[in-house]
């Protein structure tokens, strides 16, 4: 069983940024494909980003130029960069990995709040 947790949520004003973190437990990281989606209270979670094992990466047209995804096999981990946070932004963050579409793996979530 996968693992993943993610870190770095928090509290930021208005135009703030903030650095999310998913760790994953797998020895095969940099086979899988990686993501980030989100939640926010009273609504259906939504793709945020994704980056496949190749690198490539794809982002929900309300994040583009604003997030950025990133990936680093060594140690393991994916990375959500978030910037000109808006309040429209807050929810909970969910890591999302899977290998070859067999199964996805989900964290536990990291709740991000945007406000002044």
């Amino acid at each position: 069983q996968v693992q993943l947790v993610e870190s770095g949520g928090g509290l930021v004003q208005p135009g703030g940024s903030l650095r999310l973190s998913c760790a994953s437990s797998t020895t095969i990281f940099s086979l899988y494909n990686m993501g980030w989606y989100r939640q926010a209270p009273g609504k259906q979670r939504e793709y945020v980003a994704t980056i496949t094992s190749s690198s490539n990466t794809n982002y929900a047209d309300s994040v583009k130029g604003r997030f950025t995804i990133s990936r680093d096999n060594a140690k393991n981990t994916v990375y959500l960069q978030m910037n000109s946070l808006k309040p429209e932004d807050t929810a909970v963050y969910y890591c999302w990995g899977s290998y070859r579409g067999i199964k996805d793996y989900w964290g536990q979530g990291t709740q991000v709040t945007v406000s002044s």
